[in-house]
């Protein structure tokens, strides 16, 4: 099962206790998946939708709001009516229906109502990417309106969702895996939030410790280079005009740099008489470089220094 098949049968056991909430997420998930149709002069309603997860959280929200507990595909007649006046898709005193796509925003009012909206839409048409491979939250939406409904309703919880369009239809999306773990709590999928969690914590620690390991490396042939070019610098000096030329203590750390050539700068430093900090070995390692160069010799980066090689 996937990541997303195991957040949906999670949420289609979860029910909001008031029945405005469990209006509200019936009002959304027959916006993103019910369909009307007149028949022997009744209005029909059915939930247009292969999900199996979906069609139990229907049945049970119709059990617990109507005391529909056998319902057929299609709810014809005044039982259809009763629904949609609840959802307010039809008003009776008018005769009027309203708009399908989007839910009246006086069912979604409440912050309990937004998760229980949530929650809807995303088991009527959302899915989830696998966290170990990618962080990826979506909800795909029938119009603009429809995306936007469901942008704002996440957005009222600090989650920075968006909306893109894909082929004939319009998809809210999450990407950021902090703003996915704050949608699971909203819609109350606290088992799948726990292992999202528990992925992210290993994603995590294992870029750390890449980050670390990519540092140490990094930091590691940074000296490693230093030191070749100082001891060809030292080298090129010997050949040119001897260390016994140099100034006592140039001389000095020349040759301890010789003794020693994968030694740290201040360990170096500690050998020396009286022993002078990183710093100071660094100044006159420096020095020994400016003289070769003077001398004639030219410092070339370590991909030229293989390529001469070679």
């Amino acid at each position: 099962m996937s990541f997303s098949s195991k957040v949906k049968a999670e949420l289609a056991k979860q029910v909001g206790a008031s029945r405005h909430c469990r209006l509200a997420e019936l009002a959304v998930i027959l916006a993103c998946s019910g369909k009307l149709k007149a028949r022997d002069q009744e209005i029909c309603l059915t939930l247009d939708t292969e999900n199996g997860l979906l069609k139990e959280k229907y049945t049970m929200l119709l059990s617990l709001l109507f005391g529909i507990d056998e319902a057929p595909e299609w709810i014809c007649g005044e039982t259809a009516l009763q629904i949609l006046e609840s959802v307010k898709i039809w008003d009776k005193r008018s005769g009027q229906f309203f708009d399908m796509e989007t839910v009246n925003g006086m069912l979604i009012q409440h912050s309990c109502c937004r998760r229980a909206f949530i929650r809807g839409a995303f088991l009527a048409a959302g899915s989830m990417s696998n966290p170990n491979k990618a962080y990826h939250f979506e909800i795909v939406c029938r119009s603009v309106r429809q995306a936007k409904q469901i942008q704002a309703a996440m957005n009222r919880f600090d989650v920075d969702a968006r909306v893109v369009a894909r082929k004939k239809n319009q998809v809210v999306y999450v990407k950021e895996g902090e703003h996915i773990v704050d949608l699971l709590n909203i819609m109350e999928a606290h088992v799948a939030l726990m292992d999202l969690e528990n992925v992210r914590i290993v994603k995590e620690m294992r870029n750390f410790v890449n980050r670390q390991v990519n540092c140490e490396t990094a930091n590691i042939s940074k000296t490693v280079n230093a030191a070749v070019r100082q001891i060809e610098d030292i080298l090129y000096i010997k050949g040119r005009m001897g260390l016994d030329a140099l100034p006592d203590h140039l001389r000095e750390i020349a040759l301890l740099r010789l003794e020693y050539p994968d030694m740290p700068l201040k360990e170096l430093g500690a050998y020396l008489n009286p022993p002078v900090g990183k710093s100071g070995v660094n100044h006159r390692l420096r020095k020994i470089s400016e003289l070769a160069a003077e001398l004639g010799k030219v410092h070339l980066d370590k991909k030229s220094r293989q390529s001469a090689m070679e």
